[in-house]
């Protein structure tokens, strides 16, 4: 048996470097007159020119650097425009969760702008109804969950240490920032529990523009797509913006009203189980856990943290107190680990680390709203940049 390296025109002055390369660094395989591995060579090199395709890379550095440029650019409109942009983000959102409630409006013959308008409608029915329905049992928590501190404080030996070291912190970040002495524990948890549930001017103002804008993105968000596909000059284009779109457009919407669904789950258990453990308003702890579900990492611990207080609250000083709080990590669990993977499949799974730096950032950029804005704005990104090819090397890097 010998080997023999190949030898073929391309290696011949101005051929491509990378055939080249590719060509002398493999080999025949002889025996007698039999040759071996020449069709498997063929079938590599194609594969490997195939992914290259695929998942394009930028060489010139004038586009990286351009790329990198209009991105800090944007990046700063985005943070000194938060209060014209938050607005028009969740009305984009929403648009996309309640598309194929339109589209089904549309199917038994009610007119488009009449869907969109029962839409909105519902939509502001259902906000308004879950508010007045919570809001007593919201502002009477909000008194009561500072007192479960010090009761957590003095009596569970083992999370005395946890506790006073999380208070610590507290202490030594405020003396950074420049602040007085740390204020006692009750008052700064008044402080961020009434951060939460107060709703302000602001927010009013913001809900009735993302109301408006959303009704117009549902009654008439396909002009501009129709727009862009009459300024394309061939049919080609015309057919592949078109069918672009719409599976940009399906993917997201499947992949929101998915979550949403999960997240309405994991909202009905964590409300049976605070029913079955004897806490009081069992549907504002489902509330709870639906909200701070579509804020990864961060929002389950928050909960835990919630629902422990209020354990110690309604069940009083004891170790049956940590049963609500234990529950619902195990409902997070399951969800987490299991039913959210198993639902999504890899096609919609994002890298834990690209998850959390999004939640910092956007946490730093827009505060609470751009937290639970944060992983559905990155999901929407992986989305696009799977379904456009020189953005697809992105979309690889976000996937987990």
């Amino acid at each position: 048996m010998e080997t023999h390296p190949i030898m073929t025109d391309s290696q011949g002055p101005g051929s491509d470097d990378r055939v080249v390369a590719a060509e002398t660094r493999s080999e025949f395989v002889t025996t007698g007159e039999q040759t071996v591995g020449a069709v498997t060579e063929k079938k590599t090199f194609a594969a490997a020119a195939e992914a290259d395709e695929d998942m394009p890379l930028p060489t010139d550095p004038k586009t990286i650097f351009l790329g990198g440029l209009f991105f800090i650019a944007a990046m700063t409109v985005l943070y000194f425009a938060a209060e014209i942009v938050l607005p028009l983000v969740f009305a984009i959102v929403l648009k996309l969760l309640l598309q194929p409630l339109v589209r089904f409006l549309e199917g038994i013959r009610i007119p488009r702008p009449i869907g969109a308008l029962l839409t909105v409608i519902l939509v502001l029915l259902a906000f308004s109804g879950l508010i007045s329905m919570l809001a007593g049992p919201a502002t009477t928590w909000a008194s009561k969950l500072p007192e479960a501190i010090p009761k957590l404080h003095d009596s569970f030996y083992l999370l005395k240490r946890p506790i006073d070291t999380v208070q610590g912190m507290m202490r030594q970040l405020d003396g950074l920032t420049g602040g007085q002495s740390a204020p006692a524990p009750a008052v700064k948890s008044i402080n961020l529990v009434r951060a939460v549930f107060s709703s302000t001017a602001a927010a009013t103002s913001g809900l009735l523009t993302t109301l408006l804008v959303l009704f117009y993105l549902l009654s008439s968000g396909e002009t501009f797509l129709r727009r862009l596909v009459e300024i394309l000059p061939r049919f080609k284009d015309k057919r592949h913006v078109v069918e672009l779109s719409a599976d940009i457009e399906h993917n997201v919407s499947i992949y929101l009203l998915t979550v949403t669904c999960i997240n309405a789950l994991v909202g009905c258990a964590t409300g049976c189980v605070m029913w079955l453990c004897g806490v009081a308003n069992p549907v504002l702890w489902g509330t709870v856990a639906f909200m701070v579900n579509f804020v990864p990492i961060l929002g389950p611990v928050v909960g835990i943290v919630v629902f422990l207080m209020a354990g110690i609250l309604s069940l009083g000083v004891i170790w049956w107190a940590l049963m609500p709080a234990g529950l619902y990590l195990g409902i997070h669990i399951i969800e987490g680990e299991i039913t959210t993977p198993m639902v999504l499949a890899r096609r919609f799974t994002i890298n834990p680390v690209a998850v959390i730096l999004a939640l910092i950032f956007w946490y730093w950029m827009w505060g609470v709203a751009g937290a639970i804005l944060a992983v559905p704005m990155l999901a929407i990104t992986k989305i696009i940049c799977d379904d456009l090819r020189p953005l697809r090397a992105i979309g690889h890097l976000l996937e987990g």
